[in-house]
């Protein structure tokens, strides 16, 4: 029988980080609903589009999914094939935690290398202050969205480096 063993303070603590930015995404995807509804009562009443729609709603779709991505990670919903790997696992608990273990390798090492890829663009957006929009007519710092997205997949890449974790302890566990 296996028991279950509680959470220590630290892992309580970044489970709320991880859920809070998953319910900050959630709180974006109501914002983008109300900016595209908006731009829609706009288009049909004065024949016009709103400003920076396109443009920060694309900015919003990336923020939004960096910042939902760790609790996926944490849910263990990223797409895997689990036709395969939940009879396999089910059938061979190590060789399945170490498949798996493999997976959120793979997941913080390219998740890591986005976040490090983001940190300059970050600068730059900052730097330079990168603006979309029509100067004149409305515009938006493009920095806020960018260090969300940075701080999105940095977060994602720390669960997937904790699940690895998780996965060799698994791994290395008692024998059935």
């Amino acid at each position: 029988m296996r028991t279950e063993v509680p959470e220590t303070r630290l892992e309580r603590v970044w489970h709320r980080v991880v859920e809070t930015f998953a319910a900050l995404g959630t709180v974006l995807i109501g914002v983008l609903m109300v900016i595209i509804c908006a731009d829609i009562v706009a288009r049909n009443t004065m024949g016009a589009s709103l400003p920076l729609v396109s443009e920060g709603g694309g900015l919003l779709v990336v923020a939004l999914v960096a910042l939902q991505l760790a609790a996926t990670v944490r849910a263990g919903r990223l797409a895997r094939t689990e036709v395969f790997i939940l009879p396999f696992a089910g059938r061979y608990p190590r060789a399945g935690a170490l498949l798996n273990g493999l997976f959120d390798l793979t997941g913080a090492v390219v998740l890591g290398l986005i976040a490090w890829a983001s940190i300059r663009v970050v600068e730059k957006d900052f730097s330079a202050g990168e603006f979309i929009g029509v100067p004149g007519l409305a515009t938006l710092q493009t920095w806020p969205f960018r260090v969300l997205i940075l701080a999105g997949f940095t977060i994602a890449a720390i669960e997937s480096a904790i699940r690895v974790i998780a996965a060799l302890r698994q791994t290395m566990g008692p024998r059935r």
